[in-house]
């Protein structure tokens, strides 16, 4: 903003401010939804610095995106974790699921934070800088007591090598590649990311009963409003939404 007005953006006016933001959400080329969102938050800032609390009023209010999450099926997430061939690229996509884990909070595991006793696993500076706790299942215990014994990893549970050959934690592009990977062997034609195991997971877990607040620690959501979006896509509460095609020519048999 500033390179555009070739001046600082706090001795803009309010005309000037909505203008740019509006060049930049309606430009042909606009890098993202994101840049969007940043110039705003950065604006925000600079006017509480400097005490201009009647030009932070004025700036526009950030819609969230209403797109419900993908997510898959209990035998498609069955297929997806039994198509890799090693033990290790299973155990990755079973705590994304089992556990509902970032990418990063995935890549940043410990062998301490593996407790086997009481069937916890240990999630440290999650989103938000906090921790948490999540339940782990006995098939992960299981497949990460015979993965711990094999592969003797140091440090990280999944370890990996930066581009000077040092000893690091898995970096997210491996993990990527092993989703990748992993959909494109099962053949499951949904557009499958790390978080859509997130997303899974946290609408299989309404489905089977979990409460909403309790799913809504599990997750490490700040705000419940964020948790209640897998009530949309969760097939729970009212009545489902039956096939009208498919009852006409049940009731015409």
């Amino acid at each position: 903003m500033a390179l555009h007005f070739n001046c600082c953006p706090s001795e803009l006016d309010t005309e000037q401010v909505l203008d740019y933001l509006h060049f930049c959400q309606h430009q042909h080329k606009t890098p993202s939804a994101s840049f969007f969102k940043h110039t705003v938050y950065g604006l925000r800032a600079v006017y509480r610095l400097k005490g201009l609390n009647d030009k932070r009023i004025s700036l526009p209010s950030i819609e969230r995106s209403k797109k419900l999450p993908v997510v898959l099926s209990q035998s498609e997430i069955k297929l997806l974790l039994s198509t890799p061939k090693l033990l290790k690229h299973r155990l990755l996509l079973g705590l994304l699921y089992d556990c509902g884990l970032r990418c990063f909070e995935l890549r940043n595991i410990e062998l301490p934070d593996l407790d086997f006793d009481r069937k916890m696993l240990h999630i440290r500076q999650g989103k938000g800088r906090k921790d948490r706790y999540v339940p782990l299942g006995n098939l992960l215990i299981k497949g990460l007591k015979t993965y711990l014994q094999s592969e003797h990893p140091q440090k990280w549970l999944f370890n990996g090598y930066n581009q000077k050959g040092e000893f690091v934690g898995l970096s997210q592009h491996g993990v990527y590649w092993v989703v990748s990977q992993a959909r494109k062997k099962s053949g499951i034609q949904k557009l499958i990311t790390a978080h859509t195991l997130r997303h899974s997971y946290a609408t299989h877990l309404l489905e089977m009963g979990l409460d909403i607040v309790s799913l809504k620690e599990v997750l490490g959501h700040s705000s419940i409003e964020t948790t209640m979006v897998y009530l949309h896509v969760s097939q729970l509460g009212r009545q489902l939404t039956f096939s009208p095609l498919d009852r006409v020519y049940t009731y015409c048999e």
